[in-house]
């Protein structure tokens, strides 16, 4: 059995490598709504993608009845070709949480930031930047599993007494 030199081995494995791109290294962007809908199914929750001529597009969606959208921002003038997400929900009924409330929220948590919006509602946004090539499917996706779990304890946070 003849052996190969260890540079001709190496060669081919490195060839192999990079020949075989894999499937899950699909990159997404928000320049295609369809395939961040997709994610957000993939998650389990519904997903509603809502257009308008004289808007950004965004996406309707919940999870464990918890409303939330998924904003396409940065977008060109025709609202097309977004470069960047946000995920942003917000409760109508918690009207009365204090200022040094939210500023605890944004001090011990990473990323997603807390405020009352102009009709004095709790907000949670985070940004998800996916701007230039964008992001791998997986990456994304963990991206909504992070949002979880910031809704779900943002709720708690809100709702404490």
């Amino acid at each position: 059995m003849r052996q190969l030199p260890f540079a001709t081995a190496l060669a081919t494995l490195a060839a192999t490598a990079l020949g075989a791109t894999p499937a899950h290294a699909e990159l997404v962007t928000p320049k295609n709504p369809a395939a961040i809908v997709a994610i957000v199914e993939s998650q389990g929750w519904p997903a509603k993608l809502v257009t308008a001529s004289d808007a950004d597009p965004y996406i309707e969606s919940s999870r464990n009845g918890l409303k939330f959208l998924v904003l396409f921002m940065n977008c060109n003038d025709a609202h097309k070709e977004c470069k960047t997400l946000q995920y942003y929900m917000g409760f109508n009924d918690a009207k009365n949480v204090s200022f040094e409330k939210f500023n605890s929220w944004n001090k011990d948590k990473r990323f997603a930031r807390a405020y009352r919006d102009n009709e004095g509602d709790p907000v949670l946004e985070m940004d998800v930047d996916v701007d230039f090539a964008g992001l791998p499917r997986e990456n994304l996706g963990e991206s909504f599993n992070t949002w979880a779990s910031l809704m779900d304890a943002y709720r708690e946070f809100i709702y404490e007494d």
